[in-house]
Order: structure tokens, then sequence, then C-alpha cells
């Protein structure tokens, strides 16, 4: 069979499984289409946010990324896991024991304002449209290679699968739709990590593999890719980094980018009880936990297997590393998954020289002297998971199972997403605002249809990304952490915050966030200025538009503190409302469906 039949057959066996689970679990109520039904075990609503949360850019982008960075970009480990570990403690009971659907319609009780809802959509669709194109982006990045189509039939295949398993059935078909990703996905990300830790360290945990010595040059692993990769002009693949407070910013904006997510957030109504949520985190941080301590082992060992598929002299015990390093493989010679990534565009080759090598390097060393006239090989960072199991020759079916893997990562994230907009849309802005009168039928309705559009605008945008897939979820993060998380926090832990900061500070945080990105970005221009490169020596104190989410987020809290300290106090049935939600006391007081 080839391998083109088997990926077929992985990726459709895992399509008409979802599918199936739609069917199955048709949402027939607007309670199950928003929170299935408030009825799913927390075991397995922890398996679903684990599926919702591991994106694309978890599967497909992050190894790439720390493959790419090395130990500076371990910052998206730290921000996304620390950031649930947020959400779970801080919010996820709280927003649970207050009992509504969705984060707008907290927001506008609690701050007891349509407009802070309405501004609270805004948000919302905002922050989860520019991380629903990451997702696209992604499926497409999959689709591209597995199923031999460009990377646009390839999103339009996955926003027609989307449609037929969210639309239909809502909260409910997503979350088992997500249950099955899930165990697709880790089985997918897994399976390929242990044969290849075999293969470079002898050890079949991954996560200690990392830490083992490297099979064929004796020594460890972590030390032979610092040679590998020094000797090719880059730094240190363990190299610490220069600016701390970019750093730092970065990692605090994923965290409370994370915990400001509707997505995520909505999954902790879709349980019994209250203290059903808090299992569902615990059992969420296990499914996580299970790939985000694979992906470090993942990312080294695809960045070492990459640089020694082009300099074959440097995969062994070599007394000269850098002179192993200047006899790179001719092109003609160039192993076959080179040669079938090329065909998707996303490897390219350039013989800048006309030696017939592949000159794969960094471009600011300097190395004339070996008569190379600059990098030659240009590879996506977005597919270093994907072609791992071919850049180790592991058989075909594991190939097959992490195409399925990467668009189950894909999928179930979009799916979650889409779902909170539409419920956005739905229930906040069309029921919240523009017709309260609507009826159960009606709103279900127009769930669906609104539900249909974002697939359709999250398909054009995803075949246009601002960056690749992890790149574009960084800046959704940085949104959501500028407008959505501080007005959650206040919302929980002040009874002085009233409607006028909320809205306030929501707007300040995210047009002063939005702004900062447009401009690095390429999309917005100062006048009478041009257009600033998105580089360090560009950035305002060094801070990249990636992390300006964390400043946003200040400016959302001093704002609206101010607003609120200058104008009057939240009625008295507001303040007892937040004392109800904090406490066991008032327990009585909150809605808990």
């Amino acid at each position: 069979m080839s391998q083109f039949a088997i990926n077929v057959l992985f990726v459709g066996a895992s399509f008409a499984l979802y599918i199936g689970i739609a069917i199955w679990a048709k949402a027939g109520s607007t309670k199950d289409f928003y929170v299935a039904g408030g009825g799913v075990h927390p075991i397995t609503n922890g398996m679903a946010i684990g599926a919702d949360w591991m994106s694309a850019a978890s599967f497909i982008s992050m190894a790439g990324l720390i493959a790419a960075g090395g130990y500076a970009n371990s910052t998206f480990l730290m921000g996304w896991t620390g950031g649930y570990v947020l959400l779970a403690m801080l919010l996820a009971p709280y927003l649970r024991k207050f009992g509504k659907f969705t984060v707008p319609e907290f927001i506008g009780d609690r701050f007891y304002s349509k407009q802070a809802r309405l501004v609270a959509v805004i948000c919302l669709i905002v922050a989860s449209v520019t991380y629903v194109i990451g997702q696209m982006a992604g499926a497409g990045v999959a689709f591209s290679r597995f199923l031999e189509v460009d990377a646009t039939t390839g999103l339009i295949i996955a926003a027609v699968v989307v449609f037929f398993y969210a639309v239909l059935g809502g909260m409910k078909g997503i979350t088992y739709t997500q249950v099955a990703q899930y165990i697709v996905l880790i089985i997918a990300y897994t399976i390929p990590a242990v044969f290849i830790s075999l293969e470079l360290t002898d050890n079949p945990l991954p996560p200690l593999g990392l830490f083992s010595e490297h099979s064929e040059s004796g020594v460890p692993l972590l030390t032979k890719l610092n040679e590998v990769v020094t000797a090719l002009g880059f730094n240190e693949y363990t190299a610490d980094v220069d600016n701390k407070l970019n750093m730092v910013l970065f990692t605090l904006s994923l965290m409370i980018g994370t915990a400001g997510l509707p997505h995520v957030i909505i999954r902790f109504f879709t349980v019994p009880k209250v203290a059903d949520a808090r299992w569902s985190a615990g059992w969420a941080l296990v499914f996580i936990g299970l790939l985000y301590l694979t992906a470090p082992a993942v990312a080294s060992m695809a960045r070492l297997n990459l640089a020694t598929t082009i300099y074959p002299e440097m995969a062994g015990q070599v007394e000269n590393v850098e002179e192993a390093a200047t006899n790179p493989i001719l092109y003609e010679n160039r192993p076959e998954w080179i040669r079938t990534w090329e065909e998707t565009g996303l490897i390219t080759f350039e013989d800048k020289n006309d030696d017939g090598r592949i000159q794969f390097y960094n471009d600011s060393a300097d190395f004339e002297d070996r008569g190379w006239e600059g990098n030659e090989l240009s590879v996506n960072n977005d597919i270093l998971v994907l072609a791992n199991p071919e850049i180790a020759n592991l058989p075909g079916w594991v190939i097959g199972l992490i195409a399925a893997g990467g668009l189950a990562a894909a999928l179930s994230t979009a799916a979650g997403l889409l779902l909170a907009i539409s419920s956005a849309i739905s229930h906040d802005l069309i029921k919240g605002s523009i017709n309260p009168n609507i009826t159960e039928k009606g709103e279900l309705l127009a769930a669906r249809i609104s539900m249909s559009i974002a697939i359709v605008v999250a398909t054009y945008l995803g075949a246009n990304p601002p960056g690749f897939a992890a790149q574009v979820v960084a800046l959704a993060f940085g949104i959501a952490a500028a407008s959505l998380f501080p007005a959650l926090m206040m919302g929980i832990f002040s009874k002085r915050v009233n409607n006028k900061g909320a809205v306030a500070g929501m707007l300040s945080g995210l047009i002063f966030t939005l702004v900062y990105i447009f401009i690095y970005k390429g999309w917005f221009f100062i006048p009478g200025t041009n257009n600033l490169p998105d580089t360090p020596e560009n950035w305002v104190l060094g801070i990249s538009p990636l992390s300006i989410g964390a400043i946003g987020a200040l400016v959302n809290f001093g704002v609206a503190f101010l607003v609120s300290n200058a104008t009057e106090e939240p009625p008295q049935e507001i303040q007892d409302l937040v004392e109800s939600v904090r406490y066991p006391k008032g327990a009585g007081s909150a809605v808990d469906h």
C-alpha cells in the first residue's frame, strides 16, 4: 500500500469517527449546543479540555519553535502550562459557580451593563478569530503534505469537516469528538517520539532521552546538539536569553491570555457542579502534561536530525566538528523526505554558489572562506513535527498516524473557538441585545448560522495568515490577556470596579494592544513615518508585539480602577453577588446549574 493510501486511510477513518460522533450527539437544545447539557463527566471533560487546549500551535508549531530557537522559545511551554494553572485556580471554579454560559454574559451581569457585554463580545471575537486563523493555517500545512493537495484545498476540506461536526453537534458533539481527537493526537505525538528517542539515545522515554547520551557520538544529546548548531553558525541551543524583560513579559502574556480565552473557560460549564469543574481542571493538566513533557525532546531531536541529515559527517564521533560542517550532501542525493516536502513549498532550495550542495547554516555567520554565499535551504518551522517520522525512516503507518494527529489537534481547537464565536453572537449579541425575546429554536438556528459564517471567515483568513501557526496564536493570547482576563479577575475579586471602569478598561487594553501589534506587523502606519520593521531594535524597550499583551493588561487594570474610583460604587446587590461567588456561605445566591 502506498504512503498516500495509508495517509488517506488514517485521516479518512478519523474524520468518519468525528462526524459519526456528531450525528450521535446532535444538539437538540441551546443548552446542548452551548454546554453539552451540563452533564459531562470530569474525566471526559478533562480529556476534551486537553484536546481543546492542545491546538495546531501545540502539536505542530511549538516543537518547531523550540527546535528553531532552543531555550529561548521555552517561553511557550512555560506560558501555556502556567496559564492553565492560573485559569484552573483563579477563574474556572468561580465562573462555574456564577453559572453563566458565556464569558460576555458573566461580564454583562457582573458589571450590570449591556455595553460591557457588547464590548466583551467584541474582545472575544477579535481574540478568537485571530486564534482560529492559526488553527486553519496549521490544518492547511498538514493537509498539503499528507493528502498531497495545495494548502487552500486543505483548508476547504478542514472547513467542511468542522462544519459537519461543530454546526450539527454544538458543544455536545464537540465534547465527545474532542475526546476522540485527544486519543488520536496524543498517540500520534508520542509514538514517533518514542521511536526517535530510541534511535538517537536508546531510551524509550523522550523526556528522559533528552538528557541521555547520543547513541552515535557517546556524548549527551544536548551537548551534541550544541556542537552541531554552533558549527553551523547558530547560537548554542541551550544558550541563555539576552532580553530577560521581553522573555518575562511574553511568558506572562501567554499565561494570562490562556486564562482569558473563552473557548477553554466555557468548558467548565459542561459539568454538573462546581466540584466537577475543579476535577476537570486537574484531569486536564494530566492530559496536557503528557504532550508538553514530550515536546522539548521532540524539538531537540528534530533539530539534530535535520542538521545531520544535511551534514552526515557530523552525526557520529567527530574530532573536528567545524571541518565536518564544511561537507554538506549533494542536492541530487537529498533524502526522500526533503523531496516530498519540497512539493508542498514548505521546504525550498536555492543553489546560490552553483556547487550542487545544500549549504544550510546561519546567514549571519561569516563562512565566505568556504565559498558559501548564503543559506540555501529554507525550512518552515511548522513541518518539523509532521516530518519527524519520515526523517527517522519510521514505518508508513506512523506517518499516517501523525497526519491524523496533526489534523485532530488543529480541528479540535478550531471547533472550540468557533463555538465560542458562535455563542457570543447568538447568545450574547442577538439574544442579549438585539432580540431578547427570540425563541430557543430561533437562537439555536442563529448559533448554527453564525458558526457557519465564522467557518467561512476563518477559512479565508487561514489561507493568508500573518505568520506561522504559533506566532498567530501568540497574538491571540496577547489580545485575550489585554482585554478579557483583567475584566474577569476584577469581576470576581473586586467589588469596587463598576460598569464604567470595566468598559473603559477593556477598550483601553484592546486598543493599546492592537495598535502596537498592527504597527509592527505592517497593518497600521503612523503618519509621517515609514512602517517599523518587526525587529528587536525597533521595539519599544525591546518589547515584542507577541509580548505586549502583558502591558495591555496593566493598562486595562489601571484604567478600570481609575475610572471606577472616580465614579459611583456598584449597586449593593452586585457587591453581594460578588461576595456570593467567592465564598461558600453565599453559594446559594449564585446560580449553579
